[in-house]
């Protein structure tokens, strides 16, 4: 995988990690899923981040739609 692809999956990840927090408080239960989700897509994204040598805020919709891009084909 390569580094524009694991910054847009680390994002994913924690993006999805807020819901999954946000229901485990709301319900009274261990946020295992959420913690899982939100240091793994942290881990993504500092890797990703290395591996690249540093993103720009303005580089990331640009990044966004070139996985995007890849993807569809």
């Amino acid at each position: 995988m390569d580094a524009d692809t694991t910054l847009v999956v680390g994002a994913l990840f924690v993006a999805l990690a807020v819901p999954a927090l946000i229901a485990a408080w709301a319900e009274q239960h261990k946020p295992v899923v959420g913690t899982l989700l939100l240091f793994g897509g942290c881990a993504m994204i500092a890797f990703a981040w290395r591996m690249a040598g540093g993103y720009s805020p303005a580089a990331l919709p640009d990044v966004l739609y070139r996985v995007i891009g890849n993807m569809m084909g």
